[in-house]
C-alpha cells in the first residue's frame, strides 16, 4: 500500500456517481431486456471512464466507483450492500418492507428486538424523517428482503472476476500504479433476515467465511481490498434501549473477531478498513463517539483505516489521535471532504484538515480521502468537484508540510 512519502496522496471511500448509460443498462438487465455481452461492454467502458476521470481530478489511488455493484436486481433491492445478495447462496426473498423487518440484536445481559425504523435517531426526529420536505434523505426503501434459510456460501466467483478484470484493464489503460476495490464486511452482510443460524454472531461468522473468498480474489489480483462494514459503528443507533459504551464494545467484539477470521491469511498491507456511521443525510445525534470505538477499529487486521472526519458531526474527532497511538505499520485515510453536504469544501480548508492529522501521526501515514461514498449522496457534478478540491487541498498541504 502506497504511503504519502513525497506528497499527500489522495483516494476516496468507494462509491462514485454512475453515468446515465450504466444506470439504464442495469435497469434493462434487471428487466431481462439486454444481452449480457452488451451489458458487459457498457460496464467495461464505464469503469475505464471512471478511472480516467479520477486520474484527471487528481486522485492518486482510485477505485472502480463500485460500478459492478448495481445495488439493484429484478426484485427491487436498493441498498449499498445489496450486491451481496446475488453472491450468496440459500437466501430466500420475501415481500416485506425492510423498515418493518424485525432484527434480533444480542447484547450483554439482554436481547432486543428492533427494526431499521427503530433507530434512535429516527425515533427522536420522527417528524423530520417522515417529512419529504425536511431535506433528510435515507435512500429508497427496499420492499423485498432476503432471509438466510440455509448455510450461506459464496457464489459470486464470476461476478467478482468480471469486476476485477474491468478494473485492472482500466488501471492499466490509465497508467495507474495502485487501485482499491470495496467489499462488504461480515457484520453488515449479516444484517439481513436470519432463519437458519441459532444466533446473530453465528450468522456473522458464516458470512465471514463466505465473504473471505471475495476478499482473497481481490487481494490475489494485486488490488487493495477495502472492507466496508458500517455496522461496526452504526449498530449502536439500532439498539433499544441505548447500551452503555462498554456494553456496545462487548457486543461488537465478536463482529471484529469474525472480520479478522475472514481476513486470515491475507496481507495486512493490502487491506484497508472503512468505518462510518451510515451515509444517510440525517441528524446523526445517536452516533457512538469515535473515541469509544477507535480501539476496536485498531483491532481489525488491516494496514489502513478510513473514517469520517469532514462532516459536522465528526470533524472534531481528529483530536482522538492526540491520545490514541497509531501502530507504526498502519496508515489512516481521514475523510477531509464530506458526502453529507452539497457545499464544496475550499482547498484551504481541506489542507487544514489534512494538516491536523499529519501533525499527529506523520504526513507519510495520511492519505486524504472522503467521509463516505459520494455516489448517490451528492449531485454527480458536485461529487467530481469535491474530488478535485480534495486533490487541490492535498497539494497545498504537501507544500505546507
Amino acid at each position: 500500500m502506497r504511503r504519502s512519502t513525497d506528497a499527500i496522496l489522495t483516494s476516496h471511500a468507494g462509491s462514485l456517481p454512475r453515468p446515465g448509460d450504466l444506470i439504464e443498462a442495469n435497469h434493462q438487465r434487471e428487466l431481462g431486456k439486454v444481452d449480457e455481452a452488451g451489458f458487459q461492454k457498457t460496464l467495461t467502458e464505464s469503469v475505464s471512464d471512471v478511472v480516467r476521470r479520477q486520474v484527471a481530478a487528481g486522485i492518486a489511488v482510485p477505485g472502480d466507483g463500485e460500478y459492478g455493484k448495481s445495488m439493484g436486481s429484478k426484485v427491487n433491492y436498493r441498498a449499498w450492500w445489496s450486491y451481496s445478495f446475488e453472491r450468496l447462496s440459500n437466501l430466500k426473498i420475501e415481500d416485506i418492507d425492510r423498515d418493518t423487518l424485525p432484527v434480533q440484536r444480542s447484547s450483554p445481559g439482554n436481547t432486543v428486538l428492533s427494526t431499521f425504523a427503530d433507530r434512535r435517531d429516527r425515533i427522536r426526529f420522527k417528524t423530520a424523517y417522515g417529512d419529504p420536505e425536511s431535506g433528510i434523505t435515507t435512500g429508497p426503501r427496499p420492499l423485498n428482503w432476503p432471509f438466510a434459510v440455509g448455510p450461506v456460501r459464496y457464489t459470486g466467483q464470476d461476478a467478482i472476476a468480471h469486476d476485477i478484470a474491468n478494473f485492472k484493464a482500466a488501471l492499466k489503460a490509465n497508467g495507474v500504479q495502485e487501485g482499491f476495490m470495496t467489499s462488504i464486511g461480515p457484520a453488515s452482510c449479516a444484517r439481513i433476515g436470519n432463519r437458519h443460524y441459532k444466533t446473530d454472531d453465528e450468522f456473522v461468522f458464516a458470512c465471514a467465511d463466505a465473504m473471505h473468498e471475495e476478499y482473497k480474489a481481490i487481494v490475489d489480483a494485486g488490488l487493495i481490498l477495502q472492507i466496508d462494514d458500517p455496522a461496526i459503528a452504526e449498530n449502536f443507533d439500532q439498539i433499544n434501549p441505548a447500551p452503555t459504551y462498554e456494553e456496545y464494545r462487548k457486543f461488537t467484539e465478536p463482529k471484529i473477531e469474525a472480520l479478522n477470521q475472514a481476513l486470515k491469511g491475507l496481507p495486512q498491507d493490502r487491506i484497508r478498513f472503512h468505518l462510518c456511521w451510515g451515509s444517510w443525510h440525517g441528524p446523526h445525534m445517536t452516533d457512538i463517539p469515535m473515541k469509544e470505538i477507535v480501539g476496536l477499529m485498531l483491532k481489525i487486521n488491516a494496514g489502513a483505516y478510513s473514517f469520517e472526519a469532514g462532516n459536522v458531526r465528526h470533524e472534531h474527532e481528529w483530536s482522538v489521535w492526540k491520545d490514541t497511538r497509531l501502530p507504526d505499520d498502519k496508515i489512516i485515510l481521514p475523510g477531509v471532504v464530506s458526502h453529507a453536504t452539497n457545499v464544496v469544501e475550499h482547498p484551504e480548508l481541506v489542507a487544514e484538515r489534512i494538516g491536523r492529522f499529519a501533525k499527529l501521526v506523520g504526513k507519510e501515514r495520511v492519505i486524504a480521502s472522503t467521509d463516505c461514498g459520494l455516489g448517490g449522496r451528492v449531485y454527480p457534478d458536485i461529487a467530481w468537484a469535491k474530488l478535485e478540491t480534495l486533490a487541490q487541498g492535498a497539494a497545498i498541504a504537501s507544500k505546507q508540510l
